[in-house]
């Protein structure tokens, strides 16, 4: 469609642009992302979406899997880890709330995101940022809390030991395909690998 040069198409709508224009191809890819899914999302439909053409969709994200980031991210909202008391409270109540994320439609969208992203740290690291579940700093906090406790040592506040549990419970979703995990698996987790790894930390040797 032809445009004037004062900015306007030839229907008479005002042309947007910049920040604007941003915002309208992201809305776009946000309903087409919660309507069909990471694998229903296409440049196409989005640009279609937002009332505007390709080449201005991929001057903002290279391709889908950025521009499925980018909207997913808008989805998602952060939370606050628990505060049961204890360890092995915290620990399992963030699982449970995982689990319960991972098995709605948004945690669908997160799977799939995940799978996607393959090998590309740097995307993965946004997508873990956003959902919160397997992003250091939660878990660094309910570790901190049960050394304050007396519950761990600070030799226990180590990232890969922060996240096991976490990326155990990824595991079933991501490699196994399970669409919930059972509760009697988390506690697995937490009491089989989670609390005898971090109480294992700074133990004297047998």
């Amino acid at each position: 469609m032809a445009e004037d040069p004062r900015g306007r198409s030839g229907s008479g709508q005002t042309r947007r642009r910049g920040a604007a224009l941003e915002e309208a191809i992201l809305r776009a890819a946000v309903d087409e992302l919660t309507e069909s899914g990471y694998a229903g999302l296409t440049m196409d439909k989005v640009a279609t979406r937002a009332g505007t053409n390709k080449n201005a969709v991929y001057r903002r994200w290279p391709n889908r899997l950025t521009l499925g980031i980018a909207a997913y991210r808008q989805l998602a909202t952060a939370v606050q880890p628990p505060d049961t008391g204890t360890l092995r409270g915290d620990v399992l109540e963030w699982l449970r709330q995982a689990n319960r994320y991972w098995s709605s439609p948004l945690g669908a969208i997160l799977r799939e995101l995940l799978s996607a992203a393959g090998g590309a740290p740097e995307l993965l690291a946004q997508l873990q940022e956003q959902s919160g579940d397997t992003a250091v700093g939660p878990w660094l906090t309910i570790l901190g809390r049960a050394v304050a406790r007396g519950e761990a040592s600070p030799e226990a506040l180590h990232p890969r030991v922060a996240t096991v549990a976490m990326v155990l419970l990824r595991n079933e979703f991501v490699l196994r395909g399970v669409p919930t995990a059972p509760d009697d698996v988390l506690v697995e987790i937490v009491d089989e690998v989670y609390l005898p790894l971090v109480r294992g930390r700074g133990a004297p040797p047998a």
